[in-house]
């Protein structure tokens, strides 16, 4: 693997899920150092006024906007043609857009199942395999793939959100290894409870019964402190340095820690450690 610090400023950095939370402050921190920037996500709104941010600060910059709604196959694989003929020098894609659902798998339904796995996973590996010939074109690209907490552990309640980040995860590991020799690089990162609004926007089941649904995110809500924005600067970072894992937070590092200390009952000791969240886990989901 390249030791070579990352050189921001040499092509272009796309960044899904760039409306707000971290993605919002990963595209600021880029642009700071000197990438051209695509950013992506479904909010259009949101969407502008970061964009509007970025090039106020640095109207040297090319910043192209794509509202995309990651869910859609054709419209990522659209998405990704339209990425590969306007900007030939990409040397940074950052998948960080994700969605949650809440609901004990039985209530699910396949939809709502396959809606999580098509955002968190499916359109991480459609936009890396799409992206993956101008990253690679020289040595020293890079590639964030954004797992989760819920990438170390599995918690009851989320089957589909914990589906997806271990998938992204085992994805990640094995696109490192692939790459190696080409001198583009991978980060996984797992952060802990981020204080975005994933929780307060997930999607729960259409069985789960709403009082239950609301109780749990409220609950689960609490959790959610570490800032964005120093998220954000610790995975700029860690594409800098080209680390290939990062943990963001006690509450990442910690659960990491059971689950390879006791794999078994690593998530009973969790649930003592949080108290009442181990049962809003059943409807909320972390970053």
């Amino acid at each position: 693997m390249s030791r070579t610090p990352f050189r921001f400023a040499e092509g272009t950095a796309v960044v899904t899920g760039a409306a707000g939370g971290m993605g919002a402050h990963i595209a600021r921190l880029l642009a700071e150092r000197g990438s051209d920037l695509v950013l992506v996500d479904r909010d259009g709104p949101g969407l502008d006024a970061v964009a509007g941010t970025v090039r106020a600060a640095h109207p040297g910059l090319s910043v192209t906007t794509e509202t995309v709604d990651l869910a859609d196959r054709d419209a990522v694989d659209a998405l990704a043609g339209r990425i590969r003929a306007g900007h030939p020098e990409i040397r940074l894609l950052v998948n960080n857009a994700g969605v949650a659902l809440g609901g004990d798998f039985a209530r699910l339904t396949l939809d709502e199942f396959d809606w999580v796995l098509d955002v968190n996973f499916r359109a991480p590996v459609r936009l890396a395999h799409a992206l993956l010939p101008a990253l690679t074109a020289r040595p020293g690209g890079h590639v964030v793939n954004v797992s989760s907490l819920f990438g170390l552990i599995a918690p009851p309640g989320q089957s589909a959100y914990c589906a997806s980040k271990f998938a992204l995860r085992g994805f990640s590991e094995v696109l490192r290894g692939e790459l190696a020799a080409s001198g583009t690089t991978v980060t996984t990162v797992h952060p802990g409870g981020i204080a975005t609004g994933i929780a307060e926007s997930a999607r729960v089941g259409v069985n789960i019964p709403a009082e239950e649904a609301a109780k749990g995110k409220r609950d689960f809500q609490k959790l959610l402190t570490f800032p964005a924005d120093r998220a954000a600067e610790q995975i700029v970072e860690a594409i800098e340095k080209r680390r290939p894992r990062l943990l963001i937070g006690v509450s990442a590092k910690v659960p990491d820690a059971l689950a390879r200390l006791a794999p078994v009952n690593g998530l009973k000791l969790l649930s003592r450690l949080l108290g009442s969240a181990g049962r809003a886990q059943r409807t909320a989901a972390v970053r």
